[in-house]
């Protein structure tokens, strides 16, 4: 029963490395904006937004997919952005898609930028290897919608390494 010779007795396995946090966008349908709707003021979402309708000041998702027929006056700043109606003002975004419906008057801040055949982009575009963060503290503002708030930062969590 007692004994001074020591066992060997293997050691549990390791608990297996939890794997990439989900966004909240994979649990929940996206919030949408129907053509019929104008929304005056900022826009802000832990998940995904689809806007098909007209917004009037900023946007702030972790997805975003703008419509054909949807028009957004005021920044965006999104994880991924799917552009096919109108934007005027800066994108921020990991990851921008512009459709051939497009039509972007402003700035983009990227990752990763697609311009499908077709879409019309005026302004200047710049990569980023963190546009969110960038795109917060980037200077002296034109006007009071390149402004952001102080605590906008929180709303968007680094991406985990991907494995390739």
């Amino acid at each position: 029963m007692f004994s001074s010779k020591s066992k060997n007795i293997p050691s549990p396995p390791a608990a297996p490395a939890p794997a990439a946090a989900k966004r909240p966008r994979a649990l929940s349908a996206p919030s949408i904006i129907s053509t019929d709707m104008v929304i005056e003021g900022a826009v802000r979402s832990a998940g995904d937004i689809q806007i098909d309708g007209r917004v009037e000041g900023d946007v702030r998702s972790v997805g975003l997919v703008i419509g054909d027929k949807a028009e957004i006056h005021g920044e965006v700043f999104a994880e991924d952005v799917t552009v096919r109606g109108k934007v005027v003002g800066r994108i921020c975004a990991r990851k921008i898609l512009l459709a051939a419906t497009s039509h972007v008057e402003g700035d983009i801040l990227h990752e990763a930028l697609a311009v499908e055949t077709g879409a019309f982009f005026e302004g200047n575009c710049r990569h980023s290897d963190n546009p969110l963060n960038n795109g917060m503290d980037s200077g002296p503002a034109e006007d009071s919608r390149r402004t952001a708030p102080a605590n906008a930062v929180g709303l968007f969590a680094p991406l985990s390494p991907v494995a390739t």
